[in-house]
């Protein structure tokens, strides 16, 4: 090692960069491998903070995290006159776009089964749970909402009245939590003129219809608002979520539910699988190509600055060798060099990403068992990138110290 630090010392500069270079670029190896843990972490956190054991989805979909899913509220109530079953919850979720201080803000919009979930189970960092039916909201911290701030959305104004923290969507979003009936309202929200022209349509069609013609007091009805006409549904909810009784059978709660022709029930784990092999697994295939990529590249740098170092000094081997140096001292010395660059580059890529990834905009989760790994690849690579001025300095005669 000591011949190896007195040849860097020759050739500090380019040492010092090229070791720069490397850890900057393993910085973004380590990155990405924690951009993707941070995706699957956000993707997964709210059904693990949940817990439900079946999530009873529209016929044929898979639930509210893959795709879109619209089931009756109604179905609560049927889900719990199953046998086996404790409780059900209805659950909402569907993302908005707004504008906030003059610059866009997108929010997931969550719905709370209240009165009985009021949010407890929410890691707040301020503040306190829902306490209303109406008017109030949860945000995440992401969204940069103060306590007590008022948003309108819809129709109506909202108040934060708490604050969470690592409430994100699969997208990076934000959530803002909201009673079921109120996220409802911001969802179906529709303008006034709209309104005005549905019922006038709907009155037009009602008086073309046989059964106006012999009840004309039905007509007066058309014009009323859609939530007071029978024949159309409430709105509809994302899911419903179930939890079994203890010591229940969930395998026969879940082939009983799916016996009904309107929906489908999945499991918990059958969520999360829809979410890392579906949603997330693009971009971690995506992420995994960049990572072997930019391994492969700092390999090629590695490899080339120690070529053109062994070149600088095959006067210096040359002599050594005439001098009755053994070979495996002078393949030591480039090995030794390699390994030392793979080292402080790996330092260098640590110490810059716990100072920068905290202020990615998405998380940024590192693993010990990553990080050993990379250690690992990082080691590799030194090794294989010190082939190349290995086999150089073999080649070196020592008749060349005359040339």
């Amino acid at each position: 090692m000591n011949l190896a630090i007195r040849d860097i010392r020759h050739n500090l500069g380019r040492f010092a960069l090229t070791t720069f270079g490397i850890g900057m670029l393993l910085m973004v190896v380590m990155g990405m491998g924690g951009i993707y843990r941070g995706l699957v972490e956000d993707a997964v956190f709210l059904l693990d903070r949940l817990d439900a054991d079946l999530w009873v989805v529209q016929r044929d979909t898979r639930g509210p995290f893959a795709e879109v899913s619209r089931v009756p509220s109604t179905l609560e109530d049927r889900l719990l006159a199953v046998p086996g079953v404790a409780k059900a919850r209805r659950f909402l979720s569907h993302t908005i776009q707004r504008e906030y201080e003059g610059k866009p803000l997108r929010i997931v919009v969550q719905g709370l089964a209240w009165p009985e979930d009021k949010g407890e189970w929410l890691p707040l960092v301020a503040g306190r749970p829902l306490a209303a039916g109406h008017f109030e909201m949860i945000a995440d911290a992401s969204l940069g909402l103060p306590l007590g701030t008022s948003m309108r959305l819809g129709k109506d104004d909202y108040t934060v009245v708490g604050i969470t923290k690592g409430m994100m969507a699969q997208s990076g979003d934000g959530m803002a939590f909201f009673t079921v009936r109120d996220a409802q309202a911001i969802q179906f929200d529709t303008a006034g003129t709209a309104l005005r022209l549905e019922r006038a349509a709907r009155e037009k069609r009602a008086s073309q219809s046989d059964m106006t013609r012999k009840q004309p007091s039905l007509l007066e009805r058309a014009d009323s608002p859609a939530s007071e006409l029978a024949v159309i549904s409430p709105p509809t909810v994302s899911a419903v979520m179930v939890w079994r009784e203890p010591g229940a059978d969930r395998d026969a709660v879940q082939r009983l539910v799916n016996g009904w022709g309107d929906v489908t029930a999945h499991t918990d784990h059958d969520q999360r699988d829809f979410l890392i092999k579906g949603l997330v697994d693009k971009s971690r295939r995506q992420i995994g190509l960049f990572r072997g990529l930019l391994v492969a590249i700092s390999a090629v740098v590695m490899s080339l600055i120690l070529y053109t170092l062994t070149l600088d000094k095959m006067h210096d081997i040359a002599m050594l060798k005439l001098m009755g140096a053994r070979t495996r001292v002078i393949l030591r010395m480039i090995l030794e060099q390699a390994i030392l660059m793979g080292a402080l580059g790996y330092a260098i890529a640590y110490a810059a990403g716990t100072e920068v990834f905290p202020k990615f905009p998405r998380k940024v989760v590192i693993l010990h068992e990553d990080l050993f790994a990379l250690a690992g690849i990082v080691l590799l690579i030194s090794i294989l990138a010190s082939g190349l001025g290995i086999w150089k300095a073999i080649k070196i005669k020592p008749n060349e110290v005359l040339s």
